[in-house]
């Protein structure tokens, strides 16, 4: 009797896993997190860049920052022995270092020279916009229209925030930021593709990988020309943007996208320029625009209404 129990008990457990409820869809809740973690991180580029613009020139600061970033990502690929990418993978991972890890940082950089980190950061906040557009375009996504009516009106209230602080002139770093828009919108659509496949962190980490030649050369080139005075404020600002916004805020950003979606992902977005704002005020002591709580609000709405909207 009890080797017929023993025979007949495993068929009783498959039957019975076949008639189990099926397990409960997981959340998009870590996803979430991880993107916001890497909006609160990008929130700290601008103050940052500014500060390191102090004492490096703009392309000094850009290649320097670039190398250790690099350096970091390469570390940590050798230290847990990460194999190559596959070849299909390397011309995505290209377009990801040219736009996240080169173009944005310098077109951003040399803006910075001459338009405020308030303003800058406005004009930038038509990023979620830009991504979401490119992601449709590169990916096939269709979002739904409730999220394309809301991301529109979150773009508007960023650019009716612009248009207000800088009386409807545009200058030439408004033309460097919304080239920056752009290149780091085709980089982050790659990257959130390529994060569908592979760990996210392993995209920017390849990515700063593949740029090291480029940046090794730039950093000589550029030292060679731009002079340094290595104050306090310069160092932190160029530890921020290599570690924190380089590595870190990239590595959370892909993973977030990798989890919720290209187009969900880049309206948390909406909320960096706000942030940026706050962080201008206590590290800069920029003004505040008065105009920036009613933008605040109407951002934060869109937001809401983005997530929940179902592509």
């Amino acid at each position: 009797m009890r080797t017929e129990n023993s025979a007949t008990a495993p068929k009783a457990i498959a039957v019975a896993e076949r008639h189990a409820p099926p397990s409960p869809p997981p959340t998009a809740a870590p996803g979430t997190l991880l993107a916001a973690l890497g909006v609160l991180a990008f929130s700290l580029t601008f103050p940052a860049t500014a500060w390191g613009l102090e004492g490096f020139g703009p392309w000094s600061l850009v290649s320097v920052r670039s190398v250790l970033a690099a350096v970091i990502a390469g570390a940590c690929l050798l230290a847990l022995r990460v194999p190559a990418p596959r070849r299909a993978h390397w011309a995505g991972l290209a377009v990801v270092g040219a736009g996240v890890v080169l173009g944005f940082p310098m077109l951003t950089t040399l803006a910075l020279q001459s338009a405020t980190t308030a303003h800058s950061a406005v004009v930038v906040g038509l990023l979620p916009l830009t991504t979401a557009v490119l992601s449709s375009l590169r990916t096939g996504a269709r979002p739904s229209r409730a999220f394309w009516i809301a991301a529109c009106a979150g773009a508007a209230a960023v650019i009716a925030f612009t248009v207000q602080q800088s009386g409807g002139a545009l200058t030439r770093a408004d033309l460097y930021l919304f080239g920056a828009l752009l290149i780091c919108a085709a980089g982050y659509t790659e990257g959130g593709r390529l994060a569908a496949v592979m760990p996210g962190w392993q995209v920017i980490a390849w990515a700063l990988v593949i740029c090291l030649p480029v940046a090794v050369a730039g950093t000589a080139l550029a030292l060679s020309y731009e002079p340094v005075q290595l104050t306090g404020h310069a160092v932190a600002g160029l530890l921020w943007v290599a570690a924190g916004s380089q590595f870190f805020g990239l590595v959370v950003w892909y993973k977030g996208m990798g989890l919720i979606g290209i187009p969900k992902a880049s309206q948390l977005q909406l909320a960096q320029p706000l942030l940026t704002l706050v962080w201008s005020v206590f590290l800069l002591g920029e003004a505040l625009p008065v105009a920036a709580p009613l933008t605040a609000v109407a951002v934060l709405v869109c937001i809401a209404v983005t997530q929940r909207a179902r592509g």
